[in-house]
């Protein structure tokens, strides 16, 4: 198996915009090949979407979806740059495939940044007790509470979330699809989910 040098990864990485852990995943799957890393980042549009992240977005739409028998909707922001592609076909596709996955899936944030601060010291505190239980060294039970952390990141932020319609690629892995077809910068802005009977 071929070793990844972080020269290598910061090779790829000025090649085509894309994050640290996506080039040496990117590396790793193409076997420490420069060119086929490019191809599976350009097949993820991982590149294109980094390059893109900078520019502004003032246009978009308020998608919403209400599950049938109306108890339960959601209403999300998705932004763009142009009004052209606001009115597209792929994007307004976009856009009710997250309104519907919320929906279904109920995530607490867009990214783990958003979410609480109490709320992660609770679950971490949770974990910390479930680590102790196992009577193992500190520095084992700091791996398991980082572990049981990814895993909750994984499970309640939209964008790390496995995309409802298939369970094999992420809320982020569609949205950067979509900015590699469509060639402009698209962000989901914010989301509300309403259910009966919660406050």
């Amino acid at each position: 198996m071929t070793t990844i040098t972080a020269e290598m990864v910061k090779k790829l990485r000025d090649k085509t915009g894309a994050g640290m852990m996506d080039c040496k995943q990117a590396l790793t799957e193409s076997g420490a090949d420069l060119e086929k890393a490019v191809d599976f980042l350009r097949k993820k549009g991982l590149a294109t979407a980094a390059k893109r992240a900078g520019r502004a977005m003032s246009e978009g739409l308020i998608q919403t979806y209400v599950h049938t028998g109306g108890k339960l909707g959601v209403m999300v922001e998705i932004n763009c740059e142009t009004d052209f592609v606001a009115k597209s076909d792929d994007f307004q596709e976009f856009a009710k495939n997250v309104a519907m996955h919320i929906a279904a899936i109920n995530p607490l944030a867009i990214v783990a940044e958003d979410i609480p601060a109490e709320v992660l010291a609770r679950e971490k505190e949770i974990y910390r007790a479930q680590a102790q239980e196992t009577g193992k060294p500190a520095n084992v039970m700091d791996k398991i509470i980082d572990g049981k952390m990814n895993k909750f990141f994984k499970d309640n932020c939209l964008l790390q979330q496995a995309f409802v319609k298939n369970p094999d690629i992420t809320v982020a892995d569609l949205l950067n699809e979509l900015i590699a077809k469509i060639g402009e910068n698209i962000s989901i802005k914010r989301f509300v989910r309403f259910q009966i009977g919660e406050a």
